[in-house]
């Protein structure tokens, strides 16, 4: 639940004030329409199709990038119009109400309990804006996110540009801000801009590979983020 007004003073991260989240795979999972349309993508110009596990394993990236990762060296050409079937693909999807992106459990809540007047929510993904924009309106969320990143407005994770960006919109200082994600794209995008980078295991990435990645510590479930925040900021 929201902050009362009696705790309102109260920091519910502790000194975190800036607290970015990506969006697939940690907020949402879009991993089956992300897939479909993926493979729709590629069956278009009669290129094999990549499997779910390796499409899961792109998730995070630029299009170009992912798409890029995902056709072998001989067949690079084909990788533009690959990348321009997909976004008509998921264009068609969004318009005709075909998206499923349903928040994972506890996402809802933990949003809501982040609430508080000297604190800013950000997302940082591989989607671009529109999309962003759409699955945030969807679930009734845009306006509890102060800053977005998307890979259509800056570099491709897991370049450090998006948390920088982010950081700068709200004048938060990397010491007060909080990088959360599923990949291991998001734990290295957030070592690079010197913040504290979260990993959480419901998503496409082991657990495993986000700690050897550098995270600080990685979430079973989003109701461990407040208490986690707040143990690491009585501990620095």
């Amino acid at each position: 639940m929201p902050a009362s007004s009696s705790d309102r003073t109260v920091m519910p991260a502790g000194h975190y004030r800036l607290v970015i989240f990506d969006c697939d795979g940690t907020l949402v999972d879009s991993q089956h329409n992300i897939i479909a349309a993926m493979q729709s993508a590629f069956d278009q110009f009669g290129r094999p199709l990549p499997t779910p596990e390796a499409v899961r394993r792109q998730v995070g990236l630029s299009l170009e990038i992912a798409i890029t990762r995902l056709l072998p060296a001989e067949e690079q050409s084909a990788a533009d119009e690959i990348v321009e079937a997909y976004r008509v693909i998921v264009r068609a999807l969004r318009s005709g109400g075909g998206i499923a992106e349903p928040l994972y459990d506890g996402i809802r809540d933990l949003i809501l309990s982040l609430d508080h007047p000297e604190m800013f929510l950000g997302v940082a993904t591989g989607k671009n804006l529109v999309g962003l924009e759409h699955t945030l309106a969807l679930h009734g969320l845009r306006e509890r996110f102060h800053t977005l990143q998307t890979a259509d407005r800056a570099l491709s994770k897991p370049h450090p540009d998006m948390v920088l960006r982010a950081m700068a919109e709200t004048a938060c200082e990397p010491q007060e801000t909080v990088m959360i994600g599923d990949t291991s794209f998001d734990i290295e995008m957030a070592r690079a801009a010197g913040v504290t980078a979260i990993g959480v295991a419901w998503g496409y990435h082991p657990a495993e590979e986000l700690t050897a990645a550098g995270a600080h510590h990685v979430l079973k479930s989003p109701a461990e983020l407040i208490g986690c925040l707040q143990s690491l900021s009585a501990n620095r």
